[in-house]
């Protein structure tokens, strides 16, 4: 990034928002993560509180709401173009976190063979955000109520505004109408939405900025009908989202949910705020050669991790008694396992409390019969 052709101020505020956005995404990362440590606490244990009544929940949930906060501010300050790509931080860290953390240890061998493309895709998305923050865009304007007016009425941001419409109909009718349940579809619709929620985040924010230091900006009906249209895209984007973590697996839907959302952030801060207008092809080509790196990182990192396999109760036999029992570890999930599950498998549950299924060992005597004794039976009924 160049400072003179902006000036300093552009400068230093595309630096603030970098750290924010980072700083956020970190943080909310961490949240998430001792959040998940606290549900899998409880359900390791016989402890019958709800998730929310523990200090470690409410922890995570205060570190989300400090997290959502610094990426909100962050909007304020750098474009879309490098805020938006900087998702990948929270993916590269909740994934270096699970696997400090969260995840079974695996023996030598095995360490390079599950977990190689975890480090490719680490090295990828730490080199694709160094490229795009250096070579991102560096123009920066202040959101007053009279700028994004003018944004809002060019031609290009209405036809822009009157596409998404258009594709976003098309897509709910195939998704309502004619059930394509396809996980492309909806996130699509998800990035539809949140291409609007992005524009809305940060005009909102820029004119809360400007609120705070000294210039009113929220007595303009603009910053009303924003703030409106964020909240309801953030709505519908959080309901699109859960259907499509409900009908797909979720590492599928974060690697692409990136991809789309992303594509759609650049292509709304280069459209409605014109961050692309003083960028030479160079810096534009370095820029999308970072994010094309992102993504190939997240996509290496979220395609390592554990798919998850649904419930199934499985059957031991007591070595000693021969008695049948069903392992009943109140909310832990099965332990996974290799291959292909048999019931009544013979396996080492050391540890495990069994719920013992009451069986008659008494049965009553079985006489076979046998074809001499039929025919003995007959012949002493004709008598």
């Amino acid at each position: 990034m160049d400072p003179s052709k902006t000036g300093a101020g552009s400068y230093t505020d595309n630096l603030i928002g970098t750290l924010l956005a980072i700083f956020g995404n970190v943080l909310v990362s961490i949240a998430l993560s001792i959040q998940k440590y606290s549900h899998v606490t409880l359900a390791g244990t016989k402890d019958k509180r709800s998730f929310y009544r523990t200090k470690t929940w409410w922890a995570g949930f205060i570190f989300t709401c400090l997290g959502e906060a610094a990426n909100f501010t962050s909007y304020a300050f750098a474009p879309l173009a490098l805020v938006a790509p900087l998702n990948a931080v929270a993916v590269l860290t909740s994934s270096i976190l699970g696997f400090l953390f969260l995840r079974d240890k695996c023996k030598p061998k095995d360490f390079a063979k599950h977990y190689v493309l975890s480090f490719l895709g680490y090295i990828l998305t730490v080199g694709g955000t160094y490229l795009f923050v250096t070579f991102g865009p560096n123009s920066h304007e202040k959101l007053k109520a009279e700028n994004i007016v003018k944004h809002l009425v060019g031609w290009p941001v209405l036809l822009y505004l009157l596409l998404e419409v258009i594709t976003f109909c098309l897509l709910l009718y195939f998704y309502k109408q004619r059930s394509a349940n396809y996980v492309v579809i909806i996130l699509l619709l998800v990035a539809l939405l949140g291409s609007v929620t992005v524009i809305t985040v940060k005009a909102v924010s820029g004119m809360l900025v400007l609120t705070v230091e000294g210039t009113m900006q929220l007595d303009y009906p603009i910053f009303t009908v924003m703030f409106v249209c964020m909240v309801a895209s953030a709505i519908f984007q959080a309901r699109f989202l859960s259907q499509a973590v409900r009908l797909h697996d979720s590492s599928l839907i974060a690697s692409v949910n990136y991809v789309l959302s992303t594509c759609f952030a650049v292509v709304a801060g280069a459209v409605f705020y014109l961050e692309f207008n003083n960028e030479d092809v160079l810096h534009i080509c370095m820029f999308v050669l970072g994010v094309v790196f992102c993504f190939l990182g997240v996509f290496f990192i979220t395609k390592t991790r554990k798919r998850t396999q649904a419930f199934e109760p499985y059957v031991t036999m007591d070595m000693a008694n021969g008695v049948p029992t069903i392992h009943d570890k109140g909310l832990v999930v099965q332990p996974d396992f290799n291959g292909s599950f048999s019931y009544g498998a013979l396996v080492n549950n050391d540890g495990v409390t069994p719920a013992t299924v009451p069986v008659p060992l008494e049965q009553p005597p079985v006489i076979s019969k046998s074809p001499e004794s039929s025919r003995g039976q007959l012949d002493l009924k004709k008598d």
